[in-house]
């Protein structure tokens, strides 16, 4: 069958149309590898009510449901990223219907802000005053507010990304980390670039380090960032499956390997010691959807490294106690973990029909 394709007809269109749906749903039934499975996934594959995980004395309770009270008629879509201020007051990042939602401990709202402003909000660092840094990478700019939304500065111009893969920033920048002791702040710069760029406080460059590739010092999706109280700098470098760590110069120290896909980073010094918070996403493909230790998982290290606790051993799932894809990751001062979680965009937008899925998770500590 052929069909001359500079003679407009509206029902050849219909007919080219419809037979792009049946190869689509054709090729996603028999997607050994990249499809999305539904079985094993769903809430009714699982247990009722809340769930305990956890090992070594970091164990914590889950409920399976979306954390935060919302308005009536509002919508996450999804949870891109999340931090806590100084007064446990969380604030969740989101591609919803408003973009900062402001939470106090117990998900009932205390402020939202960011209407028209992001065009697609990735990651969000509260800093050592309280001062919110929002990094857009639909816009490849990253902004810094108030605790309240008032634009206190603003680096890249919006929608001016630079080259792939030049360097330079910035293009599609995924996340900010603060050096608390003198205000210097990182930007990762991950998915068109693969670089780290340092800026003292008030927005001035002062290095760049970082290229493409799997080797120390190279990067493979510059996602997470983190600094530590003695300028350590931690790089969730997601599609190579570890964290590395350089000094503030940007000289390779170490990496941390066996892990996941590495998302999502934090610290937290709450618990007398300095301790890694990481999400991780699944890294098995559609044959082997439903295998264990694959993510998505949070994982709990020591700054040597060394593992203390996982929180998840089951695949992806509406389930209690699953997660989709955690890709911001933050701490209170109880030791409770959020978790915000890209799953429209790695899944419920995948699925027939699409649909909104859970992507804020609380993880309340047990004592």
């Amino acid at each position: 069958m052929s069909y001359k394709l500079d003679t407009y007809d509206p029902g050849i269109q219909i007919e080219f149309r419809d037979l792009f749906k049946e190869k689509k749903l054709s090729n996603n039934e028999h997607d050994w590898e990249f499809g999305i499975r539904k079985e094993g996934h769903t809430s009714q594959d699982g247990p009722e009510g809340s769930v305990v995980l956890g090992e070594n004395g970091f164990n914590y309770e889950l409920s399976g449901e979306n954390w935060g009270n919302l308005p009536e008629g509002w919508v996450y879509k999804e949870a891109t990223a999340v931090d806590v201020d100084s007064k446990d007051r969380v604030y969740v990042f989101n591609r919803g219907t408003c973009p900062i939602v402001i939470f106090d401990s117990d998900g009932n709202i205390v402020d939202s802000w960011g209407e028209g402003i992001f065009k697609k909000p990735h990651g969000v660092t509260i800093g050592p005053g309280d001062e919110v840094f929002c990094v857009d990478n639909g816009d490849s700019t990253v902004r810094k507010f108030t605790s309240d939304g008032k634009l206190l500065m603003t680096i890249g111009e919006p929608g001016m990304e630079s080259p792939k893969m030049s360097g330079i920033p910035f293009h599609m920048p995924t996340h900010v980390a603060v050096n608390k002791s003198n205000g210097e702040f990182y930007v990762a710069d991950g998915y068109g670039n693969a670089s780290v760029h340092k800026y003292s406080p008030d927005g001035k460059r002062l290095l760049t380090w970082g290229e493409s590739g799997t080797g120390p010092g190279q990067f493979n999706i510059v996602h997470n960032i983190a600094v530590d109280s003695e300028g350590w700098v931690y790089i969730a470098d997601r599609e190579n499956h570890r964290i590395q760590v350089f000094d503030s110069t940007g000289k390779y120290e170490t990496q941390w390997v066996n892990m996941s896909r590495a998302a999502a980073i934090c610290l937290d010094n709450g618990s007398g010691q300095d301790l890694m918070y990481v999400g991780e996403y699944f890294a098995g493909i559609a044959s082997n959807d439903i295998g264990t230790d694959l993510g998505p998982r949070v994982s709990i290290l020591n700054l040597q490294g060394e593992i203390l606790a996982r929180i998840g051993r089951e695949s992806y799932g509406d389930q209690a106690g699953r997660f989709y894809s955690p890709h911001g990751i933050s701490v209170d001062s109880k030791g409770n973990i959020y978790v915000a979680e890209v799953s429209w965009s790695d899944y419920g937008s995948h699925m027939e029909p699409p649909r909104e899925l859970r992507s804020m998770q609380k993880l309340v500590k047990i004592s």
